[in-house]
């Protein structure tokens, strides 16, 4: 049996028996995915690294319970990705207040390319977010994974657990924020729409 031509179904099945190789497998598949879904909420690369670390261990932990509704289990798993997301953000917003009373070593930057490309992707989505705090969580999460990470509505209402028709109108809401809080991410024209204009469109 040729393992990388399995089914996500199939997997799963293996791995509600226990197999961890299964799990190895899907994630294989799905943690690139997961991975720019979680750097598109958090803006930093190391933690969108232990989110996706997060997510998986939560399906490893789930997998007696959880029943496949889709052929694939993406959906599911930015689904957790989303929930383990704003947990962090909660936790880390507890953490740094505690850690702003510390005294900090100083920082060495890494000159190295890959490091400076790390930094630029971060700057990148940590404006975008920065954009957006005018939204309400449900707006966020629908304008991350609908525009920022390129899935359907039908996509994002399957990992929120909500209707399409709310992921369409919670879009057109963020959609009227964005235009009022942070018109520079919707700037463009007709010919030339931005992506966050063209995908909310």
């Amino acid at each position: 049996m040729n393992d990388l031509g399995e089914q996500d179904a199939e997997l799963w099945t293996r791995c509600v028996d226990g197999d961890a190789d299964a799990l190895g497998l899907l994630f294989d598949r799905h943690s690139d995915a997961v991975f720019r879904y979680c750097l598109s909420r958090t803006g930093s690369w190391h933690e969108a690294e232990e989110l996706v670390s997060v997510t998986f261990l939560e399906a490893w932990r789930q997998r007696r319970t959880l029943t496949l509704q889709r052929d694939s289990l993406l959906p599911w798993l930015l689904g957790v990705a989303t929930n383990a997301a704003r947990n962090r953000a909660r936790s880390t917003r507890r953490y740094e207040q505690f850690l702003g009373r510390l005294p900090h070593a100083p920082f060495v930057q890494d000159h190295s390319t890959a490091a400076d490309e790390r930094i630029d992707t971060e700057r990148q989505v940590q404006e975008l977010l920065y954009g957006t705090i005018a939204l309400t969580d449900g707006e966020r999460d629908v304008l991350l994974l609908c525009v920022m990470n390129g899935y359907s509505y039908e996509e994002t209402a399957t990992s929120l657990g909500i209707r399409v028709g709310t992921v369409r109108s919670r879009a057109n809401r963020a959609k009227k924020k964005l235009r009022s809080a942070a018109p520079h991410l919707l700037a463009g024209t007709a010919e030339n729409p931005t992506i966050l204009e063209s995908r909310l469109s």
